[in-house]
């Protein structure tokens, strides 16, 4: 009765010890431009659909992020300060008092200057 005491109490304490998420990381978006991202079908035509692209600069990487819908309309302006996570190949963020979900389509790192 014991061991199944002592095993039940270890599988407990392992279960509490599970590390958090990373802690958000800062950056700033310093450029923005739209670019094309798809097209709408009218009848026998097609147009072009333009997406919002940002950078991000962080102290070390560059990331550049396209709204994953058109329809989305949300303009940041550069010098923007967000605070970010990633999670696979999308960038969540905060800025402007809004919780906002960005496709990442680049990432370069930033060269040190001597």
């Amino acid at each position: 009765m014991r061991r199944i005491v002592a095993l039940m109490a270890f599988f407990l304490g392992a279960s509490l010890n599970v590390p958090a998420k990373d802690p958000p990381m800062s950056g700033t978006i310093v450029s923005q431009q739209a670019v094309e991202c798809g097209t709408k079908k009218d009848g026998k035509k097609s147009t072009s659909l333009l997406c919002h692209q940002y950078t991000v600069r962080t102290t070390t990487t560059e990331y550049q992020i396209r709204q994953p819908k058109p329809s989305e309309q949300t303009i940041f302006t550069p010098n923007t300060p967000i605070q970010f996570t990633i999670d696979k190949d999308k960038m969540k963020f905060k800025a402007n008092g809004g919780n906002y979900k960005y496709l990442i389509v680049g990432v370069s790192a930033i060269n040190a200057e001597k």
